[in-house]
């Protein structure tokens, strides 16, 4: 069908926050508690800020425990089959607390449930789960449960219709912590990689205003947010949707120029939209982080080709040559899928090739997972699982020996961190990042969270440096 972008309307919004206050009222006076249970990117993190938003102007307050909560709400991924059968068995697990508390009302959100077999075997196989909606309905949370709740006979709701995606503004929101916060500027993808469910299930890119964009951040610095994460499964197409001639990096400077003390983070970008603008816009702005999460997904050339990403091994090699160029601190790190159908173990020597050649900070490795749906779900596929397994273990061990000899580089050094939380162990309480976002486990007062310290790192290993504020 024709890509159509549906903006949602203020008034509708008000009218679901109208919802929020006539439960609040029904229910009156007696405590009530939620549970929000996330699941996958940080993109799902943000729908679950929206819903607890939600929940909160309902009256609720929240807990994570399932046998204390009035209302469970489960948000999905889809991204790998391993996500969804955790969750599954998750929900399963549900039946317990729900026997313990009848009225209980569960309901399952987010990208899972927007594939069709998969709401279908909640509908059969779950009778505990009250309430199903995909992420297009996210903005009518209050109204679907209204209908759940305020039946005679307890209504089961689905709500996962295809769409090509909503853009809502207005929606109540309550952040996890006060240091630092995402900010969605971008929604769904127009990439189809062929062994990704995303586009099917999140819609087609539709970009948010950059006046909504920028309102938002600037609430946040003045809230005292000191880490801004700019969210999209592609934000380096940013805008391209509106018309507006203002794109990723015109974005950037916008927030960039807000006063104020904070960091601006990003991702994901995509190789075949990262430009030279992007990475001379990042090392000019004074707040803008100088880390770089750039998926590769595999070195080899024909691979590449049949995940339709667009780019070969050679274009993104001269891109991380330049962004380095401009960003001689920069921190790099990538997504790899091992085993993608078809992939041969010489052509996987190429990934392993790529891979000593940037030299990245950290490596996300995932084995190929079929997703229901797409192009790479029905290509042959030659290679066993233990096949698969030998690569990923060696993969592993070249990102990790990388990783090590690269925090190892830091040991002496002093670096600027903001400081975001405690680790809960005596020796290095406190948890922080670096500019280009390496954890640093200090030692020091937790009256630094939220702060920015510089700390002279004294050991480290794969996976964080170690250190005290100097």
């Amino acid at each position: 069908m024709a890509y159509e972008r549906k903006e949602i309307s203020i008034e509708k919004i008000r009218e679901q926050e109208k919802i929020c206050a006539e439960i609040n009222e029904k229910l009156g006076e007696k405590p009530r508690l939620a549970m929000v249970d996330t699941y996958g990117c940080q993109q799902n993190e943000a729908d679950s800020e929206k819903i607890r938003g939600y929940l909160a102007e309902m009256g609720y307050g929240f807990t994570m425990n399932e046998f204390e909560a009035d209302i469970i709400v489960v948000n999905t991924c889809a991204v790998r089959e391993h996500a969804e059968m955790r969750v599954l068995g998750n929900v399963g697990q549900l039946n317990h607390a729900k026997k313990a508390k009848p009225n209980q009302i569960i309901a399952v959100c987010g990208c899972m449930v927007q594939q069709e077999h998969m709401a279908e075997k909640i509908r059969k196989s779950y009778p505990i789960v009250d309430m199903v909606f995909g992420p297009h309905e996210l903005w009518r949370f209050p109204e679907l449960l209204k209908q759940v709740m305020f039946s005679k006979k307890r209504k089961r709701v689905f709500e996962t219709s295809p769409c090509d995606g909503t853009v809502a503004e207005g929606i109540p929101l309550k952040r996890d912590g006060s240091v630092k916060a995402w900010l969605s500027i971008m929604y769904g993808c127009n990439n189809f990689c062929t062994y990704c469910i995303v586009p099917y299930v999140r819609g087609r890119e539709r970009s948010r205003k950059p006046e909504d964009i920028v309102a938002e951040a600037r609430e946040l610095v003045a809230a005292g947010y000191k880490e801004i994460t700019l969210l999209g499964q592609n934000v380096n197409s940013y805008g391209k949707d509106l018309g507006l001639n203002v794109d990723f990096a015109d974005l950037i400077r916008m927030i960039n120029d807000i006063p104020g003390e904070f960091l601006i983070r990003f991702m994901t970008s995509h190789p075949k939209d990262a430009t030279e603008k992007l990475f001379k816009t990042m090392a000019e702005c004074e707040k803008c982080a100088h880390q770089l999460h750039l998926p590769v997904q595999s070195g080899n050339d024909r691979v590449l080709k049949a995940m339709n990403r667009h780019y070969d091994s050679a274009k993104y090699l001269k891109q991380v040559e330049l962004a380095r160029s401009y960003m001689p601190d920069l921190v790099i790190t990538t997504d790899i899928i091992v085993g993608f159908p078809g992939e041969t173990d010489e052509e996987f020597e190429d990934t392993i090739r790529l891979c000593e050649k940037v030299r990245y900070d950290a490596m996300f490795t995932f084995i190929y997972s079929k997703r229901v749906g797409t192009p790479a779900a029905t290509m042959p596929d030659a290679a066993s699982r233990e096949d698969k397994q030998v690569r990923f273990d060696k993969l592993l061990a070249v990102a990790n020996k990388i990783s090590g000899e690269k925090h190892a580089e830091y040991e002496g050094k002093t670096l600027r961190v903001l400081v975001d939380g405690e680790t809960g162990k005596p020796e290095f309480n406190l948890s922080s990042r670096t500019n280009g976002g390496r954890l640093v486990h200090l030692k020091g007062d937790p009256a630094l969270i939220g702060k920015f310290v510089d700390v002279e790192i004294e050991s480290s290993n794969t996976w964080a440096l170690y250190g005290h504020e100097k």
